[in-house]
């Protein structure tokens, strides 16, 4: 096959990679999503909307660092039970026709690998976002400047010798070191603007020839950080779970022995380290169990909602009664389409609104401007209670 499907070997299938590559930004947006929509209940939370790309920074660098230093994998890749190896090639001079398969040797990482992994993995992704958000708005500037013009500071044209030579002094200084950090701002955003589209499609074609590459198996490194680093990341064994969950045991029995102070004290660490071990380890498939309990709680209410908020079809009402015929008013002919006040065939016939009845446009025209009232019923009524029909058209 030209590359592998299955699960077999320690070799990663290529779309085990793009899953753990992906689930940090899936997870992102699901993390954002519901915090916007708990927000809408709890105005406070927009204060984290505000800062996302913090936040998220904040809580991927806890996850990573744990995940890294306790399983050598970073977050998401331990959830597919895949493991980082350094890789070291040795080369022996008596056993030189070897495939270069067979010098490769893989190892724990380093703590320097560790490190850089979590710049990679965190540090920057975070500065992409930002470096993302400055292009976004330097794009708009552009955009609202090509349609509505360059606007200019009023603050530069402002003229404050009228004040005493104190404030205007103050004032000045205060507005000059404004426009140097407004024109250094702006200096920076022009220079994103025209750098990031170029750095954007270097990674983006780095990465995709990484991944290519790794899909016809023509190298083990799935991206630029991780060939940089020089890892390869590869299917944990049975016998390394079992090593990671007593070298997990060795970590933390020996913070707990590093704990100093009397026995309350003591104690009360141990057990906030206890609760620390247990948020952690159980952070990952937590985040996971809780924003799709989440989603489909969301889902269950929303599809009640929109049973509730059906419209529910009801039959036609019935039409109105008609109008009453007023004793003194004129009475209707025994043929409907004549009309009552020239008793001849209706020509360009016209409703009265107050009463609904139809005469001839010209007929009743005449008699409400005269009367100020419907002939039939004698409802007050004026010309612009006259409408015009269209039936026979």
């Amino acid at each position: 096959m030209l590359f592998q499907v299955g699960g077999q070997g320690t070799r990663p299938t290529f779309f085990e990679m793009a899953a753990a590559q992906q689930l940090p930004a899936s997870l992102r947006a699901a993390l954002t999503y519901s915090i916007g929509v708990l927000a809408l209940r709890r105005p406070f939370l927009h204060k984290i909307l505000d800062y996302e790309d913090e936040f998220f920074a904040l809580l991927m660098l806890v996850l990573e660092s744990h995940s890294l230093r306790i399983t050598d994998a970073s977050f998401s890749e331990s959830l597919y039970g895949l493991r980082r190896r350094a890789v070291k090639i040795k080369v022996r001079k008596d056993d030189a026709l070897l495939n270069s398969g067979d010098r490769l040797h893989h190892s724990g990482l380093e703590k320097r690998q560790k490190v850089l992994s979590v710049v990679f993995l965190v540090v920057l992704p975070y500065f992409k976002s930002k470096l993302h958000s400055i292009y976004n708005k330097e794009r708009e500037a552009r955009l609202q400047a090509s349609l509505w013009g360059h606007g200019e500071d009023s603050l530069d044209n402002l003229d404050y010798a009228t004040g005493g030579e104190d404030v205007v002094v103050s004032m000045g200084t205060s507005n000059a070191d404004r426009s140097i950090r407004t024109h250094l701002m702006k200096r920076i955003q022009k220079i994103v603007g025209a750098c990031y589209p170029w750095i954007h499609a270097s990674c983006e074609g780095l990465s995709f020839a990484y991944q290519l590459l790794y899909l016809l198996d023509a190298t083990g490194f799935y991206s630029l950080g991780l060939h940089a680093l020089n890892i390869q990341v590869c299917r944990a064994t049975g016998q390394e779970l079992m090593d990671t969950s007593s070298r997990i045991s060795k970590i933390r029995n020996q913070e707990r022995e590093r704990l100093r102070g009397p026995p309350w004290l003591k104690a009360v660490q141990g057990a906030l380290l206890s609760c620390t071990y247990t948020v952690l380890d159980y952070a990952q498939t937590g985040l996971i169990a809780a924003v799709f309990f989440f989603k489909m709680m969301e889902w269950w209410y929303q599809s009640a909602e929109e049973r509730m908020s059906a419209p529910t079809v009801y039959p036609p009402p019935p039409p109105p009664p008609p109008p009453k015929v007023a004793k003194e008013g004129i009475p209707l002919p025994p043929d409907k389409t004549l009309c009552p006040l020239c008793s001849q065939k209706r020509a360009n016939p016209s409703a009265v609104t107050v009463s609904g009845f139809v005469f001839c446009y010209a007929c009743i025209f005449k008699y409400v401007s005269q009367y100020k009232r419907c002939p039939v019923t004698l409802m007050p009524a004026t010309v612009d209670h006259i409408r015009r029909l269209f039936h026979d058209m």
